[in-house]
């Protein structure tokens, strides 16, 4: 876990920069403008957001996020809470996980097309790179964000 690197795309010039994961909470420079990045929370538990804190959380993230969307009432949903917990943990400084409850907030839901629960939405750069539906075994979510990650 050591050599471990993530993409941060520098918002002064859009260079792609391949930084050290031990080096996130440094503060670490822009190899082109020499900008300073912030020293980034890496958060090794999912993350709430609600409609309010979403664009801070998810959109504006220098990390790539996994939003995990999720009713109280949906039994799958639950089920997944132990494994993105775990996941979380795993990913720590690569990744981002984020949950949304879309009863307590449907603006954010309906943007989405959430129609279906549970329901993963890949985050990079602001954008949904990738999609996943249903309740889904630890190896099927890793599955995903190995691919996802790897992009």
């Amino acid at each position: 876990m050591a050599n471990e690197t993530v993409l941060i795309r520098c918002r002064s010039c859009g260079t792609r920069n391949r930084i050290p994961t031990a080096r996130l909470q440094d503060g670490p420079r822009c190899g082109r403008c020499k900008n300073s990045f912030p020293a980034i929370p890496t958060p090794s538990r999912p993350v709430m957001v609600t409609d309010r804190t979403f664009a801070n959380e998810v959109i504006a993230s220098p990390l790539p996020v996994m939003l995990d969307c999720w009713a109280s009432w949906c039994a799958p949903c639950g089920a997944m809470a132990p494994i993105l917990d775990d996941l979380a943990r795993a990913y720590v400084g690569r990744l981002k996980i984020a949950k949304l409850n879309v009863d307590q907030n449907p603006v954010t839901a309906s943007r989405y097309s959430v129609m279906s629960l549970p329901m993963l939405l890949f985050f990079r750069d602001g954008k949904v790179v990738d999609t996943a539906a249903g309740a889904l075994p630890r190896q099927e979510v890793e599955r995903y964000l190995w691919r996802f990650l790897s992009r």
